[in-house]
């Protein structure tokens, strides 16, 4: 709807996508800011032989408080980049910033990220 709203705010010849994304963008950032947010911690549960479904869900939340962990530009950086399949010089666009830039808040968040991961791929 914020988008909707904001229509005719889009310069002429901008990319339509970024912008978009830079409202969405921002408007996770206000909801996030919210007093509702919560996130559930699961607590740790000891590694099985054999790996089952649950397993998969116990990593994807590790992943999720990994993620919820790391920096606010970082994340967005990452989640854009590596969840929505976006290319560098899109992410640069919508989170205005340039793309060395962008690529240097993906190195700082995978360096962030890789004990976190090392250590759920230890269990499987």
């Amino acid at each position: 709807m914020n988008a909707w709203r904001k229509l005719g705010n889009i310069r002429g010849g901008a990319a339509f996508k970024p912008w978009f994304l830079g409202i969405v963008a921002n408007r996770c950032r206000t909801v996030r800011r919210g007093s509702w947010w919560s996130v559930v911690l699961m607590a740790n549960a000891p590694p099985t032989k054999h790996p089952g479904p649950e397993d998969g869900v116990a990593r994807a939340a590790d992943l999720k408080r990994a993620l919820i962990a790391l920096p606010a530009d970082q994340r967005a950086a990452i989640l854009l980049h590596f969840y929505l399949d976006l290319p560098l010089d899109e992410v640069a666009l919508t989170l205005g910033i340039s793309v060395p830039g962008v690529k240097s808040r993906i190195n700082r968040a995978l360096k962030r990220l890789r004990p976190s991961l090392r250590s759920s791929e230890a269990l499987v």
